[in-house]
């Protein structure tokens, strides 16, 4: 058997699994989400939406000219906070306040420095959110 199944290294990283971590926290705005939490479910949320709006498209629910339907819009009420906590977690992990998520409402500019705080490495050690989630899960 390869080293990797034995371990169990596939059944824990599983990307499903990052999805469902996040979904069970559903409105969990406390402590830190590393890296890979946070961009497993968006990855996973986009593999979904993506689903959603061809079975919308598919079963004829879209509405009017718009590409996305009932299917969609369920979709992304249900996920909405889910969303909201896994982006406030992971600027806590970066050491900056979910209030931070604020700047989305600046055009272009506030869009690029949430990407480029998602993208940064978490901030070594306990922080006042909690402790590193990479070192707290090894």
């Amino acid at each position: 058997m390869p080293r990797g199944l034995q371990s169990g290294y596939f059944k824990k990283n599983n990307p499903m699994n990052w999805y469902a971590q996040v979904m069970k926290k559903y409105a969990d705005f406390e402590g830190r989400a590393r890296r890979t939490e946070f961009w497993m479910f968006y990855l996973i949320n986009l593999g979904i939406q993506l689903l959603a709006a061809l079975m919308d498209y598919l079963l004829g629910t879209t509405i009017g000219e718009m590409p996305y339907g009932v299917i969609y819009i369920l979709y992304g009420l249900a996920v909405f906070v889910p969303s909201l906590a896994v982006s406030v977690r992971r600027m806590h992990d970066i050491g900056r306040s979910g209030l931070t998520l604020l700047l989305m409402i600046v055009p272009v500019i506030g869009a690029v420095l949430l990407l480029l705080f998602a993208l940064n490495d978490s901030q070594p050690g306990e922080n006042k959110w909690g402790p590193n989630p990479k070192t707290s899960q090894l």
